[in-house]
């Protein structure tokens, strides 16, 4: 008999209201989905107690601290110092979601680039891994990303990847992660696809990104960590391998880069 293959939903919302009325049954249907680990983050400092009250309701979630670039003119001036002393907490395993968004552009760029400079470094002096959102801001993120490492190499990864190839390039050379979403599954994605086909295998993570961005049978339905099963079959099909192989490399790259996340496999 084969056991039921490990998957880790390495980015989620577990705190937005679409969630209110059914969270236990949400976990609930994530686990019997293979899914075993849950990561909700952070998009304002201030509301990091309701991640953290998460973490400690459901063993299996854990969160990280930081700013959406949409709501970095909101928290312009939470110092690196304060995102440090934050992350120490036991269930914090990550800084983020911090980037440039461009496509809506709700902060101003400079505040954006500011706010992410210093989750960059809480990020390399804890060693916890950058959680980055990036939308149409491919070359400015670049940018940052090459002058940030040249200060000191930081672990992070390009969440919910939709950028262009040399985006996903550099990420992989400055020794970052890319995970996919829901997206990678859309039938007008085959671009993203191609961009995953060549990500090596152990820089590769899944995600969903909910209540956003469903995988098809439940595109335009509010997403859930349980549908990250459906984003890593088409993740294996792309790679050549099953779902199986999909989630044994993925999840040994997420324990490889979550260090404070203690791996619950059994040992083989």
């Amino acid at each position: 008999m084969t056991s039921e293959p490990f998957l880790v939903d390495s980015h989620c919302h577990l705190d937005f209201a679409e969630f209110d009325e059914e969270r236990d049954d949400l976990v609930a249907r994530a686990a019997a989905n293979g899914v075993g680990l849950m990561v909700t983050i952070s998009t304002y400092v201030s509301k990091l107690p309701n991640l953290v009250a998460l973490t400690e309701r459901y063993p299996n979630v854990y969160a990280s601290v930081g700013t959406h670039p949409l709501n970095a003119a909101d928290e312009p001036d939470i110092a690196t110092s304060e995102l440090v002393r934050l992350s120490a907490g036991p269930r914090i395993v990550a800084i983020g979601e911090a980037g440039l968004d461009y496509f809506y552009d709700r902060a101003p760029r400079d505040v954006q680039a500011t706010v992410f400079r210093r989750q960059i470094a809480a990020a390399r002096e804890t060693g916890l891994p950058l959680v980055i959102h990036a939308r149409a801001a491919d070359d400015d993120m670049e940018t940052i990303l090459r002058e940030e490492t040249v200060e000191g190499a930081f672990p992070f990864i390009l969440h919910c990847f939709s950028s262009g190839r040399r985006l996903a390039e550099v990420g992989v050379e400055l020794g970052g992660y890319v995970s996919f979403s829901g997206i990678l599954t859309f039938n007008k994605s085959q671009e993203i696809r191609d961009i995953a086909a060549d990500v090596p295998m152990e820089r590769l993570l899944v995600e969903t990104d909910a209540p956003y961005l469903a995988p098809p049978p439940f595109r335009g339905k509010r997403n859930e960590p349980a549908y990250v099963r459906h984003t890593a079959e088409v993740l294996a099909s792309v790679k050549g391998t099953d779902l199986a192989g999909i989630a044994q490399a993925t999840s040994d790259n997420f324990f490889r880069l979550f260090r404070k996340v203690p791996d619950p496999r059994p040992v083989s």
